[in-house]
């Protein structure tokens, strides 16, 4: 019986040592992002925050050019939250190449073991910063994404067909011009990725991107629809070496400063 009421108090104990969030289901805690306020600002803070197992983190209110009716949570003003370290690298463990394409719930609640929620609703993660040297999370910069609200969103490319594309079997190579096109999305209606079929396509073959199939909502942010995507050479390009880049430099005249 003693051995019991060890066992259950323990239990009890880590449950109330968690946050409300790690006690909520696996799928609900994937879903939605768990912020805390953050009141210090600056290098130090922030180092602090990452020391501790936290991301630093700022939410966008609406721009100018939004347009749309923003909800209440849309329309405020710029946020300063925290955000925990492993809730963001499992989630983009499981969705990094459309981590910033795809719209998530944020909950700021008023402290890491409140259950009092602050501020809640729907964000499009915009940027996430690393280190360049050890690939850590420094920072993460997110919008809110509520209905009637217009983001700029860089929509990533994706290729498919490449297996079966007849130009590539016959030894050609696929030149990626673009693999992320922006467009003006509506909150509730922003693509994951846009996916170009190399299927039919041979040696010669410009994909451009007016030949992207997109949702009428959408608006291309680019002055020149016909700026090809991608296109299928005969063979793999050489690259320049610098020395040849500065020749070429110094044949038109042009001289570093």
């Amino acid at each position: 019986m003693v051995r019991w009421w060890r066992g259950v108090g323990g239990a009890l104990r880590t449950a109330a040592a968690a946050p409300p969030w790690r006690r909520a289901s696996s799928a609900e805690y994937h879903r939605t992002i768990q912020a805390v306020p953050r009141e210090r600002t600056g290098g130090r803070a922030a180092a602090k925050e990452r020391a501790d197992g936290r991301i630093p983190a700022v939410v966008l209110g609406v721009s100018g050019d939004g347009g749309g009716a923003a909800s209440a949570a849309a329309a405020a003003a710029v946020m300063n939250v925290t955000t925990e370290a492993k809730q963001i690298r499992e989630l983009l463990k499981e969705n990094s190449a459309f981590f910033c394409s795809t719209p998530i719930r944020l909950q700021v609640r008023a402290g890491a073991r409140s259950a009092v929620v602050l501020q809640s609703g729907t964000v499009l993660p915009m940027k996430v910063r690393r280190d360049r040297e050890s690939g850590k999370i420094m920072n993460l910069v997110m919008a809110w994404a509520e209905k009637g609200m217009n983001l700029k969103v860089n929509v990533p490319v994706v290729f498919k067909g490449e297996d079966v594309c007849p130009g590539l079997k016959k030894g050609g190579y696929l030149h990626k011009l673009r693999t992320r096109v922006k467009y003006l999305c509506p909150a509730e209606n922003i693509p994951q990725k846009f996916e170009v079929d190399l299927t039919n396509r041979d040696i010669g073959d410009k994909i451009y991107m007016h030949e992207i199939n997109v949702d009428p909502s959408l608006k291309l942010l680019s002055k020149d629809e016909t700026t090809p995507i991608c296109e299928i050479l005969a063979t793999k390009p050489v690259e320049a070496q610098p020395e040849q880049i500065k020749e070429a430099a110094e044949a038109v005249g042009v001289t570093e400063a």
